[in-house]
C-alpha cells in the first residue's frame, strides 16, 4: 500500500493492514469508532442548520460543546485500542518508532 488513499481506505473500513512500523493495525472497538463518528458528523451538521436558521447563540454553544465532547470520547476509545493493540506490539517487537509515533500524535490531540 504506497498510497495515502488506500491506507485511509483500510482505516475508514476496518481493513487490518501492515503500517510502517511493521505490526498488523486493527482495533477492536472500530464499528464504534465509525458509529460515534458517524452521530457526531449528523450533530454538527444539525448545528449548522441551527446557525442557518438563526436560533440563538447560546443553544448553538451547548450544541458545539456537546459534539466536542462526543468527538474528544471517540478520541479516548481510540487511543485506548491503539494502546491495547498497536502499542503492546510495538513494545514486544521493539519498535520505538511507532511510540514515537503515539507521543507526536498525543500531543497533538492533546492541544
Amino acid at each position: 500500500m504506497c498510497h495515502e488513499t488506500d491506507h485511509e481506505y483500510l482505516h475508514a473500513h476496518g481493513i487490518p493492514h501492515e503500517h510502517a512500523h511493521g505490526h498488523t493495525h486493527s482495533h477492536e472497538h472500530t464499528k464504534a469508532v465509525l458509529n460515534r463518528l458517524s452521530k457526531a458528523i449528523g450533530h454538527l451538521q444539525s448545528v449548522r442548520t441551527m446557525v442557518e436558521e438563526g436560533r440563538d447563540c447560546s443553544e448553538v454553544l451547548i450544541q458545539i460543546a456537546a459534539v466536542r465532547a462526543a468527538i474528544d470520547k471517540t478520541g479516548k476509545l481510540i487511543l485506548q485500542d491503539h494502546l491495547k493493540h498497536c502499542i503492546v506490539d510495538a513494545a514486544v517487537e521493539g519498535d520505538q518508532k511507532a511510540i514515537d509515533d503515539l507521543c507526536e500524535a498525543i500531543d497533538k490531540y492533546m492541544k
